[in-house]
């Protein structure tokens, strides 16, 4: 009882704050405000934190009346003054809420927590949602890639760095220090991006391989033992994992951005590269399985409707759950060449056609919409036990050609995905 006695004077003090924040008076005061309001969030307990957003969500809304007005204004007049007027009277008072919180010393970190948590929130209340939108937008602007620093991440970097290297990779799993610094060994790369008001808190990062030619299984990338290449031998870097480490930034586009400007400071340190590519996983590939392998028919020539419905037909999808094949022992080495071939034609359909749809496998919408190429799916690549439950062992390197990815970027908007002669030979 005590407990929530407290819990209700600190929401309290966190609304007044918040409101006194927004006024005038607290705009003349706007760092100690923050400060204030940031220190009354933070001891808030989940309930609380709930109340709060609800708060947000509600009482920081334009006003639909003089929105209205502002609309008729511009309708009637027409000129720069009644839009700039409209852009002012439609922009939630939330988000200059937000820009004064921005400016406490710990402002950009706090928001960032804000919207991991709100975020947490969203499906039980969608009310929660114009809030998000918000929030959103303005990390949007405050975390453009024009503002990052882009530095490469080494093993004589700071141990924090490091450990926050290993506790985010969240494709291929970082086995301790002897694994981490054989990826920072010198055929291998990782860059993060850094915001100026984040010091020594990576963003997103990349790690990547340079080898002599297209890399066709994880397992020679991230062998703890394997021999360190030569740098004479490199001629293909390969992007073999990205990992997001801020939650709160979700939504906004940094990892495109991040590959690109990672391949072109790669070109200028070492000239012999001329293959960029990712070994990429399939991480909605058995789920899609699981589902009966839906394609959207009307985009599949009449072969490729038959060559889909026999391997659907060889692979008995639907008969067995994945999870299920797996625990009965399934491994891509006891496959027959049928099972194979079948595993193949559907992985290669689903890339092809069910990418671009709004459930499309994720990793694979993300580097056909930057430019990519689909370019070889390769068998036993990821003999991993996430390998084998999520996409049947099964990888794909998508091709970044830098002088095609503005044009290929434009085709994938219009849901269309290209692909090499040996993906289409595949189907």
């Amino acid at each position: 009882m005590l407990e929530r006695f407290l819990q209700n004077k600190k929401l309290d003090a966190a609304k007044l704050t918040a409101k006194k924040l927004l006024s005038a008076r607290g705009e003349s005061n706007a760092q100690s405000m923050a400060i204030k309001l940031i220190d009354c969030y933070e001891h808030l307990d989940k309930r609380s934190q709930t109340d709060f957003f609800n708060y947000l969500s509600s009482e920081f809304n334009p006003d639909p009346t003089l929105v209205v007005d502002a609309a008729n204004r511009y309708n009637n007049e027409r000129n720069e003054s009644s839009l700039i007027h409209l852009f002012q009277t439609v922009e939630p008072p939330r988000q200059e809420l937000l820009r004064r919180v921005n400016r406490a010393p710990a402002g950009t970190a706090t928001i960032l927590k804000m919207r991991q948590t709100l975020l947490s929130y969203l499906k039980d209340h969608p009310a929660f949602r114009a809030a998000d939108s918000d929030m959103h937008h303005l990390l949007s602007s405050w975390f453009n890639p024009g503002f990052l620093e882009l530095h490469q991440i080494t093993w004589n970097s700071p141990a924090q760095l490091l450990e926050k290297i290993i506790e985010h990779e969240s494709v291929h799993a970082i086995d301790g220090w002897d694994d981490l610094r054989r990826r920072l060994q010198p055929d291998r790369r990782c860059f993060a991006f850094f915001h100026p008001q984040l010091p020594g808190e990576p963003l997103i990062f990349v790690e990547v391989a340079l080898v002599p030619s297209i890399a066709k299984d994880i397992g020679g990338l991230i062998n703890k033992q394997a021999q360190v290449g030569e740098p004479k031998s490199f001629k293909a870097a390969i992007f073999y994992s990205i990992s997001n480490c801020q939650p709160g930034l979700k939504g906004v586009s940094l990892g495109n951005f991040l590959i690109k400007r990672v391949a072109q400071k790669l070109i200028e340190e070492i000239p012999s590269l001329k293959i960029f590519s990712t070994l990429s996983p399939i991480p909605g590939f058995t789920q899609w399985l699981d589902a009966g392998a839906p394609l959207p028919e009307e985009k599949l020539s009449p072969a490729q409707m038959r060559k889909w419905q026999e391997a659907q037909k060889s692979l008995a999808v639907g008969s067995m759950g994945w999870a299920e094949r797996i625990k009965t022992g399934w491994h891509p080495e006891r496959c027959d060449e049928a099972e194979k071939a079948a595993l193949m034609r559907l992985c290669s359909l689903y890339l092809m056609f069910k990418t671009p749809e709004p459930r499309g496998d994720a990793v694979g919408k993300f580097h056909l919409s930057n430019g990519a190429t689909l370019h070889q799916i390769n068998w036993a690549a990821d003999l991993s036990k996430k390998g084998l439950q999520h996409s049947a062992g099964i990888m794909v390197n998508y091709l970044y050609e830098l002088d095609k990815v503005e044009e290929q970027h434009e085709a994938f908007i219009n849901k269309s995905v290209r692909y090499s002669r040996g993906v289409e030979r595949l189907v």
